[in-house]
């Protein structure tokens, strides 16, 4: 390998440089016909872990120089951005109900002059999809006899993560805190340290890099060529309109043509015909000049395919579906069917945004005191992007409906029911319920009355009860004159019975 490292760059092969991808286009390695471009980690030695100078060129070469790229970031940013910080109960080791404090006051302002929720939440995927890293610190001041906190957003390439011992050590390696140099300076009394364990400072990073212990990685790492090549046939299409909307024509001159003469038609047919402003005029070419079109437009070499191919990887990376972004592929066939849409959109929103928003929970909450029996969690339920069709959210409250009066009328509490039902959705947590203890259906006590009465005549003698209508009735007289009068001794409806006989 060290043979092979100083035969391709003449070196000796003993310093291993990083390049950043500002040095992408000079730092490629051509090796049997195919160009290869190289890295590397912190030298040997060295007790801490940096981000380097690849934040500065992700930026400027790859977010705000490509469409396909800048799209897959601000998708991710639009969505990831409205969720809100809630505290959540743990019942149990389960997730029970989400609720707010003034302790949450810090992520809804983090700053004064505009910070939000929105902004911060956006700050924070804007540099994890960039560097892999995203560094917040907490703030107190006092103004006057209150204290008054706020966040501070550190930007990736100026933080350097301190370990205990070198990276290549990692069994004995820990993180010892966090140095901070603002812009980069090398002026020490400005840099400011973070010790590790430190409840002001949080970092985030929820892609790991599989070379660093403690930092994380760039999405755009692994497709920086499909980036560069994106980019390329943008400028390959550009080129295409600029010189006259056609790749080129061949034109040969008789062998009696001076250089002269050759390179005044060359520059006679740059003023007159090149460019898209030029494109389409009839073309005049004096004696001796034979003219061979050659007949490329961008259908014919198949451009649409082979820049469409490369954005859909780059979309793959970004782990964002080419039909939400709208990219070329995800606009045609059936990507453009509701229900691949839907599930496109249920996919990420499950498989990636959510995982995201837990991640960032438990990296923000050592910056806020945590109360007991509960953890930061997310809150999406009013994000519109993320809520079920209004025909299939209706089925579910139908089927909700049924279970709850189900559950009612099988004697349960009404509102041990709601809380069992709606505790953890459609699964139930249907150890809340709780019983009333009466019959199903009619849900009547048992005599409601009480027991039946034991009814006497006069002489003491227990007069018959009915065995049909009302608990403790007595049996309807019969006979002349009966109707509609009881029975002797038996008290009229209303009057209370008369007392037993001793």
């Amino acid at each position: 390998m060290a043979k092979l490292w100083s035969s391709l760059f003449g070196g000796n092969g003993k310093e291993e440089g990083r390049f950043g991808l500002n040095d992408l286009y000079q730092q490629v390695v051509q090796y049997q016909g195919l160009g290869y471009p190289v890295g590397g980690g912190p030298g040997a030695g060295e007790n801490y872990e940096a981000i380097g100078d690849d934040f500065e060129g992700y930026v400027q070469q790859a977010y705000k120089s490509d469409g396909v790229v800048f799209a897959c970031m601000l998708a991710r940013m639009r969505l990831f951005s409205q969720a809100r910080f809630q505290w959540q109960k743990m019942r149990d080791g389960r997730p029970g109900d989400l609720f707010g404090n003034k302790e949450l006051s810090l992520f809804e302002q983090p700053w004064p002059n505009g910070g939000s929720t929105i902004t911060l939440l956006n700050k924070a995927i804007q540099q994890a999809d960039i560097s892999g890293n995203h560094y917040v610190v907490r703030e107190t001041k006092r103004r006057g006899a209150v204290p008054v906190s706020r966040l501070r957003v550190l930007q990736p390439n100026w933080v350097r993560t301190i370990l205990t011992a070198p990276p290549s050590e990692a069994v004995d390696c820990d993180v010892a805190g966090w140095l901070y140099m603002p812009g980069g300076t090398q002026d020490r009394s400005l840099w400011k340290y973070y010790v590790a364990g430190d409840e002001r400072f949080a970092h985030w990073a929820p892609t790991p890099d599989p070379e660093r212990q403690f930092l994380g990685m760039s999405w755009l790492t692994p497709v920086i060529r499909e980036v560069m090549a994106d980019k390329a046939a943008t400028r390959h299409k550009g080129k295409f309109f600029e010189n006259a909307a056609t790749p080129s024509f061949a034109m040969s001159f008789k062998e009696t043509v001076t250089a002269e003469q050759f390179k005044d038609f060359i520059r006679a047919m740059r003023e007159t015909h090149q460019g898209v402003d030029n494109a389409y005029k009839p073309l005049y070419v004096g004696g001796g000049a034979d003219i061979t079109p050659l007949m490329y437009d961008l259908r014919q070499l198949d451009f649409k395919a082979t820049q469409g191919a490369g954005e859909t990887r780059i979309a793959a990376a970004a782990r964002v579906h080419p039909v939400i972004v709208g990219l070329s592929e995800g606009m045609q066939g059936s990507s453009l069917n509701a229900g691949n849409f839907k599930a496109a959109k249920d996919a990420w929103g499950d498989g990636e945004m959510r995982p995201l928003w837990e991640s960032i929970c438990q990296a923000y909450a050592p910056l806020v005191k945590t109360p007991e029996g509960a953890r930061l969690h997310y809150d999406d339920r009013d994000i519109s992007f993320l809520r079920d069709d209004i025909k299939e959210k209706a089925a579910v409250l139908a089927q909700e409906a049924d279970i709850l009066q189900g559950l009612v009328m099988q004697g349960w509490t009404q509102d041990s029911a709601i809380e069992a039902l709606m505790e953890s959705g459609c699964t139930g947590d249907w150890r809340k319920l709780k019983h009333t203890g009466l019959f199903s259906v009619q849900l009547q006590p048992p005599m409601p009355d009480g027991p039946p009465v034991k009814v006497v005549d006069q002489n003491g003698k227990a007069i018959k009860q009915s065995t049909t209508g009302t608990p403790g009735a007595a049996k309807p007289a019969t006979g002349p004159g009966a109707a509609g009068r009881p029975a002797a001794g038996v008290p009229r409806p209303g009057a209370k019975p008369p007392p037993a006989a001793k």
